[in-house]
């Protein structure tokens, strides 16, 4: 909650200072009913000095995924490509030279998502990311809701949990544990795709009522907790 009400007034004092009331709509009440499932991959892991070199979104409506209405975009890097996030997303150099820039992609991006709630897995950090360009354009930060799908998987296995639970928030834990068919990481697209499908299940499980069973962990010499 207190979260929520950071966001609310960072967000106002956004809109103030919007560079370009063309992106107003950003800050518009979502009456959509959608959220928007969206993945980054990066030419490294410095949010400061590396880049966004593809992005992919997914809208999602309430049980459903539309795979209809996606955003994908292949970006030229302005940083040199680490070999590190290389061996990780098997985008090369050459892979992205072609493609179009971070100014030219943003725009379109934006008009895509609207003012839906943004959905990921860790997707703090690639809203980040985003944030880097959008203050450099607009002189504002994503007003948008976060929803992080580790975040609603932990509070159905682990939200009950005793102290002394070993917690595992791996993606492909949360994976194993919805049954969901593995697809190549590290791509923007399936990526958005899975947490989109995690995302689907874990707000079934909620409305239900369904908890994802867990496995304590095994209790430690003097540890007597239950």
């Amino acid at each position: 909650m207190r979260s929520e009400i950071l966001r609310r007034s960072r967000a106002l004092f956004d809109r103030m200072l919007l560079a370009d009331n063309a992106y107003a709509f950003l800050f518009d009440q979502d009456d959509s009913g959608e959220v928007v499932s969206f993945d980054c991959e990066t030419s490294g892991f410095d949010i400061l000095a590396d880049d966004v070199i593809s992005i992919a979104a997914i809208k999602i409506r309430g049980n459903t995924i539309l795979t209809s209405e996606t955003f994908r975009a292949l970006i030229r890097p302005g940083a040199a490509m680490e070999v590190s996030a290389i061996k990780v997303h098997q985008l090369r150099e050459a892979d992205v030279k072609e493609g179009r820039t971070i100014r030219e992609v943003m725009p379109e991006f934006l008009r895509f998502i609207g003012s839906r709630p943004l959905v990921g897995y860790w997707v703090s950090f690639d809203v980040r990311m985003i944030n880097k360009y959008l203050f450099g354009m607009l002189n504002i930060n994503l007003p948008n809701r976060q929803i992080d799908v580790s975040e609603l998987y932990y509070e159905r296995k682990y939200g009950k949990a005793p102290p002394g639970t070993e917690i595992d928030l791996r993606y492909a834990a949360i994976a194993a544990d919805l049954d969901l068919t593995m697809l190549p990481q590290h791509d923007a697209f399936n990526d958005a795709l899975t947490a989109a499908q995690m995302y689907v299940i874990l707000k079934d499980m909620q409305r239900r009522g369904v908890r994802i069973p867990r496995q304590r962990a095994t209790p430690r010499t003097g540890d007597f907790s239950v």
